[in-house]
């Protein structure tokens, strides 16, 4: 086999190992996000945040997330399809002030706010 052969093997092995590393994290924790950018929200810069806190939550959770949204004026059909909603249970999911979630860029918003439904209405 001559060397550009063998580089090329080299080359395609090493994506491949990459390619599954990736998955692999991934996989690993299906709760991560990751910003576009470094948000900062009181004094601190976030890269990402670890929404796997939700598979400890309980419908009691989602009651309390309900009557606050409800408190607030919010009335909605299907609260756990609402921006809102989302904030206040991933809040609770992070141990995180709701403000948090409130003040993220809308992309980042909408990245928690699928999340959230995704973990409520998606398959195992």
């Amino acid at each position: 086999m001559d060397n550009n052969k063998i580089l090329e093997a080299g080359t395609r092995e090493q994506k491949e190992i990459t390619t599954a590393a990736k998955t692999q994290e991934q996989e690993e924790n299906k709760y991560l996000i990751k910003f576009r950018k470094p948000f900062i929200f009181e004094d601190e810069t976030y890269k990402e945040i670890d929404l796997s806190g939700l598979e400890d939550l309980s419908a009691r959770d989602m009651i309390q997330a309900q009557r606050t949204m409800e408190r607030s004026g919010s009335i909605n059909v299907l609260p756990e399809m609402s921006l809102e909603y989302a904030c206040i249970f991933a809040s609770k999911a992070t141990k995180m002030p709701v403000e948090f979630f409130q003040a993220l860029p809308p992309k980042e918003a909408i990245k928690v706010k699928n999340k959230v439904t995704n973990f409520f209405y998606g398959e195992d």
